[in-house]
């Protein structure tokens, strides 16, 4: 069983839907003793670093995440999801992120032609080819809308990049935890082939 958690930050239904076209039933749930029972688990999300951390503290949710990353089940943050894992954002400066990985998130530079928010279909980059990319290949186009990027402190754990004004620390794995900042359910076959990936596990 694959738990969605659920802290009222949007664009679940959307990943349910993908997930469901890959034949799995996925559950919506804010519940602690299903997210640890699951065999896998998503963080979606989109909108403020600060207002989701309130979100997941006000559930009770941290220490969950915490413990059930610490189980071994694999976890996948995508967005917000992926930012929320590190330990702090530029967007919401007295917040703290869950701390689970190193780093920080920051707002993308302004572009002479590059707005932002960061809207659309971006080619993606191998600096340490991960496991959810296996298939993928390199320079596949994948969909993004966020306005702040990942700064990882580990380089190790990139697994894919993207540029925007900027370097974007696209997507990252360490162990059992992956994440992504754009968004796989949203990103066509290249997209599904992602959470084909993770589902295999």
């Amino acid at each position: 069983m694959i738990a969605v958690i659920d802290y009222d930050a949007g664009n679940m239904q959307s990943v349910v839907k993908a997930l469901e076209y890959l034949d799995q039933e996925p559950v919506i749930t804010a519940d602690a003793q299903t997210i640890m029972s699951a065999d896998k688990v998503i963080l979606p999300g989109v909108g403020s670093f600060g207002d989701a951390m309130n979100k997941l503290n006000g559930l009770g949710l941290t220490g969950v995440i915490h413990d059930v990353i610490s189980k071994g089940t694999p976890f996948l943050g995508i967005c917000l999801g992926l930012q929320l894992l590190f330990e702090s954002s530029e967007e919401s400066p007295l917040a703290e992120g869950l701390g689970i990985l190193k780093g920080k998130i920051r707002k993308i530079p302004a572009g002479e032609y590059r707005k932002i928010p960061h809207m659309g279909w971006n080619s993606i980059t191998y600096p340490n080819k991960g496991r959810l990319f296996a298939g993928i290949d390199e320079g596949s186009y994948v969909y993004f809308v966020h306005s702040y990027y990942l700064e990882a402190a580990d380089r190790s754990i990139v697994t894919a990049s993207s540029e925007y004004n900027v370097s974007i620390d696209a997507s990252v794995e360490h162990g059992n935890v992956f994440a992504c900042q754009f968004h796989p359910e949203k990103s066509g076959t290249v997209g599904l082939r992602i959470l084909g990936n993770f589902i295999d596990l």
